[in-house]
């Protein structure tokens, strides 16, 4: 690993000179060239970062003013659009297109003079669970190459894991950036819905979709935070709220709750839920209370979920026709509706084409009142629960995941058990709210697994105080 631990110690060791932006960019580099059987990057900007971190040398050396991320190395998801760069949500329908814009996120990171060293490969349109649905193949969990990183954001994940950049850029719909983040056993953060502009980001399920960030502690994640939050003209879905300093750490006693449901869901592995019972009693022996509490709708957010989302999902992923831009059929003399049904077929994978039918389905007429309206009846009532706990809690915490991180090909012939290992993470995306995934501990398996804590809306300043708080107490270092 770099022997810098956070962005603070590369910094103060770049600006007492014992080392270069130029120096890390090579590190980085060379670290991506020797792990290329991960398949993290879909594709490096090896002379453009190098370029970048030259001008950032030549500047810190003159004694000029830069940025409060000069010199950070991140790598972004591919569905996080880079002004001139490729940008294909890890599918074959956008193969070759390049982005005419950034996604305000990366322009924020640009301000403040981070490199922006590669695109990260995911599950296609970030639609997956384990990084297999990609166009490019999977990614590799770096700790047990036979096993999924999770996903979607699983390039994201294994390449804050195996040391590829500093930090790194995912998105999150129903526990895609948290997910990977447990089974990579790093840090993960989705902020609150708005929190962070989506513009840019090439859309999943526009209520859900939020980017999220990872890193291999919280000061790093807080920092990062810090510069792309906020307001944004192109995003009428971006909050105005005030950013607050991420980066002051809040040191208290904490009142938080944990769902019975979840601790004592039948799907958790025995182990896990033993594990998440000592972490709890080490939350009360710190001084922290923690009281359990009930949540009866948990059986029903994964169906609401995966109606909702991919009902969003037919309607966004309509554009994508072969007309405009994108993948078209190679056949001639087609009626434009066999036309665009032949460029799509062969455009989208499988899971993007399952999902595409299943939202077309459940908003057909007939099913619409049936399942859409249903869902977000049961949508209203999670949303409804949630701000009833957390009125009265700091934060919940619970499992980020069932099991650990499972073998590649374990559950791609079964769409409904892959579906359902999402049962602890789409809550905080029905309703909206922040929630981190932070290592806990290793399971007998060699696996990591996480904890998930989950605060009310824009109380990220908590939650990564809280985050802090629970590493500390189980003084846990990232893998």
């Amino acid at each position: 690993m770099s022997e810098y631990s956070s962005i603070s110690a590369f910094h103060e060791a770049l600006y007492a000179g014992r080392t270069t932006c130029t120096e890390m960019v090579r590190y980085y580099l060379d670290r991506i060239g020797q792990t290329k059987h991960l398949n993290a990057y879909l594709e490096v900007f090896e002379e453009e970062a190098l370029a970048k971190a030259h001008a950032l040398d030549t500047r810190i050396k003159n004694g000029e003013s830069v940025g409060a991320l000069a010199g950070i190395v991140i790598g972004i998801k591919d569905v996080i659009c880079y002004k001139g760069h490729k940008v294909s949500a890890a599918s074959r329908i956008l193969e070759g297109f390049t982005s005419l814009y950034s996604a305000t996120a990366v322009e924020r990171l640009l301000a403040e003079d981070a490199i922006i060293i590669g695109n990260l490969n995911c599950d296609e349109f970030a639609m997956g669970s384990t990084n297999e649905n990609s166009a490019y193949g999977p990614v590799l969990n770096a700790l047990d190459n036979s096993r999924v990183p999770g996903g979607s954001s699983g390039g994201s994940a294994v390449a804050v894991q195996a040391d590829l950049c500093m930090v790194s850029l995912g998105s999150d719909t129903g526990g895609s950036v948290r997910q990977p983040a447990d089974f990579c056993g790093i840090v993960g953060l989705k902020p609150t819905y708005g929190r962070i502009s989506r513009y840019g980001l090439i859309a999943y399920a526009s209520s859900f979709d939020q980017i999220g960030i990872f890193g291999r502690n919280i000061a790093d994640v807080a920092r990062v935070l810090q510069f792309i939050a906020g307001p944004d003209e192109y995003d009428s879905t971006a909050s105005n709220e005030e950013v607050p300093d991420y980066q002051i750490v809040h040191n208290k006693s904490w009142k938080i709750a944990y769902l019975r449901d979840a601790l004592f869901h039948p799907g958790l592995d025995e182990e896990m839920k033993e594990g998440y019972t000592r972490f709890f009693e080490e939350l009360e022996a710190a001084g922290d209370t923690v009281t359990a509490a009930d949540f009866a709708y948990l059986d029903y957010v994964v169906p609401a979920y995966y109606v909702l989302t991919t009902a969003e999902a037919s309607s966004n992923l309509s554009r994508f026709d072969g007309v405009k831009y994108g993948h078209r059929t190679s056949l001639n003399n087609l009626e434009l509706a066999d036309f665009y049904k032949k460029s799509r077929s062969e455009g989208f994978g499988k899971e993007v084409k399952r999902r595409i039918l299943l939202g077309t389905f459940v908003l057909s007429a007939g099913y619409y009142d049936a399942y859409f309206a249903k869902a977000q009846q049961v949508r209203r009532m999670v949303v409804d629960k949630l701000n009833e706990i957390l009125s009265e809690y700091d934060a919940i915490v619970m499992p980020t995941v069932p099991s650990t991180a499972f073998k590649i090909g374990e559950k791609t012939n079964d769409p409904i058990a892959m579906y359902l290992a999402d049962i602890y993470t789409v809550l905080a995306n029905l309703a909206g709210v922040p929630a981190i995934s932070v290592p806990l501990q290793r399971h007998s398996n060699g696996m990591p697994y996480g904890v998930q804590i989950i605060t009310k809306q824009f109380s990220e300043a908590n939650l990564l105080s809280i985050a802090e708080h629970a590493m500390q107490i189980r003084q846990v270092t990232p893998v």
